[in-house]
């Protein structure tokens, strides 16, 4: 992604929109900002799928997270919910930078199908077989889909 030190939201989703084409097709795996990111994403967007790893709600004081722009308005949960196919969400309860509550939050408010590990940390030094696994289910519902979705246009 570009701007991979600020991550910000208005380079970001217009690169996610225009560069990556994220669409019904897509599943879109986003860990810590890249979560941010897909959720504001699936705001105004239909997406396939939404895989977030490492979510959270708040900028949490950093004036990194701040000046990133996701956090400067309340999450709609429904219109997420609404525009992502499918949503999973893995955490760790021992994330050495996010608060348990914001995770469970993310996961409340979008009913994501809930991956909750303990030893995971912020997910950066260990295999994920897990997640691979629910990426591949997500394809193949989408790809399942598909045939009708073709048939009814």
């Amino acid at each position: 992604m570009p701007d991979p030190l600020y991550a910000r939201e208005s380079i970001w989703l217009p690169f996610m929109q225009n560069e990556l084409g994220c669409d019904e097709q897509t599943i879109i795996v986003g860990h810590s900002s890249g979560a941010a990111a897909a959720m504001r994403y699936a705001e105004k967007h239909r997406v396939g799928g939404l895989v977030l790893v490492s979510a959270y709600t708040t900028d949490q004081g950093d004036p990194t997270e701040a000046a990133s722009g996701y956090f400067n308005r309340p999450w709609d949960w429904a219109a997420i919910k609404g525009n992502a196919g499918s949503i999973a969400q893995f955490m760790s309860d021992d994330d050495p930078f996010l608060p348990i509550s914001e995770q469970l939050e993310v996961a409340q408010g979008l009913a994501a199908d809930l991956h909750r590990f303990e030893d995971r940390g912020h997910f950066q030094n260990t295999a994920q077989p897990e997640l691979l696994e629910v990426v591949k289910a997500m394809a193949k519902s989408l790809a399942s889909a598909q045939p009708a979705a073709d048939a009814a246009s």
